[in-house]
């Protein structure tokens, strides 16, 4: 199998795969802190006392989550031209990504936030703590460190729904692969090279999120 493989062509296009490379984790990193900061704000309003904000992240959530984030993308890139609303197309990829992904952040850490026993927040409230203090010292750290593997598990799904960008013309990875296939016609040495690159990314959040891990838990030891 690898002598079929040429080599020297996947040589000659690894300047642009490189550059894909750099593109994909700097839209995957943007487009990653953007959805944990949009979970947390839409997991506080479904979890906050107002019936309004409850309802607000409510749909939010659900019309994510229940529509493709194809649909999505295309509704960004084609839909908002339309209505007057222009945009550079990384800045659409980044908006579509962190969209998607925030709708499923805000489902995991509320699942880390309710897994809390309530005499912790018991004990929040007798202290005189607010509720964003509360929040910020006592729920969402331990809500994040128990959620690292799926938080992870879904970072990954992001990274690799970024491979939906280049269908919006984004030079990332995907885009790399289509390029050189194109170009040579060598769809195996294309898509091949691509598919090992994410799997570079793969393996720099696996090796994040046990460090991550490992010092989560000498901190709560100490």
């Amino acid at each position: 199998m690898l002598e079929a493989f040429n080599f020297r062509v996947i040589m000659e296009y690894m300047p642009l795969y490189m550059q894909c490379f750099a593109a994909t984790l700097w839209l995957s990193a943007l487009s990653l802190f953007g959805a944990i900061l949009v979970g947390i704000i839409a997991c506080a309003m479904r979890l906050s006392q107002s019936w309004v904000m409850k309802r607000i992240a409510g749909i939010y959530i659900e019309s994510i989550r229940s529509t493709p984030l194809l649909a999505q993308l295309y509704f960004f890139y084609f839909g908002l031209p339309s209505l007057g609303i222009m945009m550079p197309e990384w800045v659409t990829g980044v908006i579509a990504l962190t969209l998607n992904s925030g709708a499923y952040y805000a489902e995991i850490i509320r699942a880390g936030i309710q897994a809390i026993p309530f005499g912790q927040i018991e004990a929040g409230i007798s202290s005189g703590l607010t509720y964003f203090q509360r929040m910020r010292y006592i729920i969402l750290p331990q809500a994040l460190g128990m959620t690292i593997r799926p938080m992870l598990g879904q970072a990954i799904v992001l990274v690799k729904d970024s491979s939906l960008l280049s269908l919006i013309s984004i030079m990332e990875l995907t885009r790399a692969g289509q390029l050189l296939t194109s170009d040579r016609f060598m769809p195996a040495e294309g898509f091949l090279t691509t598919a090992a690159f994410y799997l570079v990314i793969y393996y720099m959040l696996k090796a994040f999120s046990s460090w991550s891990e490992k010092r989560l838990i000498f901190q709560e030891t100490h």
